[in-house]
């Protein structure tokens, strides 16, 4: 199933060159591998994934601690409940409408550190809440910073990656998502819901502090002008013993090209559309295969089940194989192709890091920004809708219907990853961008 993107040539210039002067996938690869400071750069801005994957299952063990609360201001009933944990996609999303202004005004690195207020301010709220709007309106900022970091981090870890190991790093931001959430099980077995609240604090401050030492994507600083400073960042993330030359050359000639913003007649171009339509199917896919809403309730799923272990046992037993599934998707990525693990993987192995990482990967430069943060807008608007209706859902017909729904639409994501999903493994960003601006119609077929 696999199809490199090889050999096709652009009007303009040669799309892959058989034999390109230096080999920049190999000698990024050798640079990353000596030099530790782009894993660096890289785990601190995942931590913001980390924080995002704690907020979205934060409801899954308070729900039920405030379903059966004494205090009349914070009990909470089923209609409650519903919006108490769907209120977070709907900040979600417009988190990622946000993050189309600011992943090209403030650039990838502060949007991620931007994201920080409304997640610090939201956990406080939760932390000191007196009655359901407090709840509420913390829910909804924690939401709003996990939109944010969602359409920023895969950017950001994709542009300063190096070809060879850029799977693999891009895998980590939905790594750590998933290791985020695995640490709420694990906790709200030990603590009270006040006191979860004030533990998601910890991974916002040690973002900010280790991400105000990281570079910017030499990507962002190339297409706003400063070149040096793009070139030094660039030397810092590869190591002082790597001739960065060659690859800035080509991330510059690619910046130049598309120096300016992409109009609105210039999106209904293939080489345009195409990826931006890849990469919003794929988003919409993974929220409708019913992940949000399953991790959102899973304490209460396994509540309403005929299980042996305390759901609070069971969902962090489900937190840890998520994990486990995750950390076999980014060692593999790399080896196996982004496209056989979509076919032959479950969600934790499949769908869930590597749309991300196909996201960043095929969007093109120009509206990278602006198309990362509608691809989220949509997702969690998506998000928003399964999620408030699943309980409803539940009462009425049970929890076979709904389950029943998200298996119909795996079938139709392998039918979607067979026909129009490309495989972007070993490539820099310039040549599967090149790619689709050839306009070659075989990864359709």
């Amino acid at each position: 199933m696999q199809e490199p993107l090889l050999g096709a040539e652009g009007p303009d210039y040669d799309t892959f060159p058989e034999k390109p002067p230096p080999s920049p996938g190999d000698r990024a690869r050798v640079g990353a591998l000596q030099n530790k400071r782009v894993f660096l750069a890289t785990f601190a801005a995942v931590l913001g994934n980390f924080s995002f994957g704690y907020a979205l299952v934060y409801t899954s063990p308070v729900i039920p601690a405030l379903e059966h609360s004494l205090d009349p201001d914070l009990h909470l009933t089923k209609s409650q409940a519903s919006w108490f944990g769907s209120v977070f996609t709907l900040g979600a999303a417009a988190g990622g409408l946000s993050a189309m202004i600011l992943n090209d005004l403030l650039g990838r690195k502060l949007s991620i550190m931007f994201s920080a207020v409304p997640s610090a301010a939201g956990y406080a709220l939760m932390a000191g809440a007196h009655g359901l709007w407090m709840l509420l309106l913390g829910r909804t900022l924690t939401g709003f910073a996990g939109g944010l970091t969602a359409a920023c981090i895969p950017v950001y870890v994709s542009e300063i990656a190096p070809p060879g190991v850029r799977g693999a790093l891009g895998a980590t931001p939905q790594l750590m998502a998933v290791f985020g959430s695995l640490s709420l099980y694990a906790l709200g077995l030990l603590l009270p819901w006040r006191w979860l609240a004030v533990a998601g604090e910890a991974p916002v401050l040690v973002m900010i502090l280790l991400l105000s030492f990281m570079p910017n994507s030499p990507r962002f600083l190339l297409s706003r002008g400063r070149d040096e400073e793009a070139l030094r960042a660039l030397a810092w993330l590869r190591g002082t013993d790597t001739d960065v030359h060659w690859e800035f050359e080509q991330i510059q000639d690619n910046v130049r090209r598309q120096s300016s913003r992409v109009s609105w007649a210039e999106a209904r171009a293939p080489h345009v559309c195409r990826p931006i339509a890849v990469a919003l199917l794929m988003r919409l896919l993974q929220q409708l295969t019913g992940i949000t809403p399953i991790l959102v309730y899973l304490q209460s799923i396994f509540d309403s089940t005929a299980v042996l272990l305390p759901p609070k046992d069971d969902a962090a037993i489900v937190g840890a194989v998520r994990l486990l599934s995750v950390l076999i998707a980014a060692l593999t990525m790399d080896l196996a192709g982004r496209k056989v693990l979509l076919f032959v993987s479950g969600y934790a192995m499949g769908w869930g890091p590597i749309t991300w990482l196909l996201m960043s990967e095929v969007l093109p430069l120009r509206a990278r920004g602006v198309a990362s943060g509608l691809c989220v807008l949509a997702s969690w608007l998506t998000a928003f809708v399964l999620t408030k209706s699943f309980l409803p859902v539940v009462s009425a017909f049970g929890l076979q219907v709904p389950f029943f729904f998200f298996a119909a639409i795996c079938l139709v994501s392998l039918v979607f990853t067979g026909c129009c999903v490309p495989e972007t493994k070993g490539r820099s960003l310039e040549q599967i961008e090149s790619f689709f601006r050839t306009g070659r119609r075989s990864f359709l077929r």
